[in-house]
């Protein structure tokens, strides 16, 4: 689904516009902020640059290439940051030498999150300075407008009235599992999708199931979905992913 993603950048400007006035949004809100960018990827394809700002025209695909802590986030669910892009020994593939302005770039961060089950993107930002104690919770707040974007702009294009259908009904049980283990775990919510993906890839089963198996192991009742979209059935196999998530909670709570 990447591709209609990408194909509809392509040629439906307002969804152009709006990404690039996100970035710049972004990109206004950071003290010392250089460029942004959003890269997107589906079904473990590699990263695609969406849409860039300033200097992310050029650091972003720069770091698909060699590194750096928009690939680090992508590969770990986890958010990135460093006080210095270039010379950072994680990513030592990574120089400012063929970079248009890569003298003045100092910090950089990364920040993971996801539109669908199997759709991931990679908010960035690179900065004149090192990253401060508001740069990750500025992308936070602009990570949820991005999500919310990326899921109009796959329902508008995805044509087939069952796909989105599918999709929204997706959304709607992984939120209601994110909610869930935030409220039980006190986790941000990127940490609360990233235990949902690693449990679903352990136990060999879909997001969406496991996150209304866990939903209604911790209700006690089967969950009310969303009218209109196609309801999900959780497998035994679900089942018993969520059960034995919640035991390793409590087990480490205990």
């Amino acid at each position: 689904m990447t591709e209609s993603l990408m194909n509809a950048a392509d040629r439906w400007r307002p969804l152009t516009e709006l990404l690039q006035a996100l970035l710049e949004r972004v990109a206004g809100e950071l003290p010392g902020c250089l460029g942004a960018g959003l890269t997107v990827s589906h079904g473990g394809r590699p990263l695609q640059v969406l849409a860039t700002a300033g200097l992310g025209e050029y650091l972003v695909p720069a770091q698909l290439r060699h590194g750096g802590p928009v690939t680090v986030a992508d590969a770990t669910g986890e958010p990135v940051a460093t006080d210095e892009l270039f010379g950072d020994a994680r990513w030592p593939g990574l120089t400012g030498e063929s970079v248009p302005g890569g003298t003045a770039v100092r910090g950089a961060v990364a920040l993971p999150g996801f539109w669908d089950e199997h759709g991931v993107f990679v908010l960035s930002a690179t900065l004149d300075r090192p990253p401060g104690s508001t740069t990750l919770p500025v992308l936070q707040r602009y990570a949820k407008l991005t999500e919310m974007t990326l899921v109009v702009a796959e329902t508008a294009t995805a044509g087939d009235p069952d796909q989105m259908l599918d999709l929204l009904a997706s959304r709607a049980a992984i939120e209601q599992a994110k909610g869930a283990l935030m409220a039980v775990r006190r986790c941000p919510p990127e940490e609360a999708w990233q235990t949902l993906r690693r449990a679903s890839q352990e136990f060999n089963v879909k997001v969406r199931e496991l996150a209304i198996a866990l939903v209604e192991h911790l209700g006690g009742h089967t969950t009310t979905q969303p009218a209109g979209t196609p309801e999900i059935h959780p497998g035994e196999p679900a089942r018993h992913a969520a059960e034995r998530l919640w035991s390793a909670f409590t087990a480490v709570s205990s």
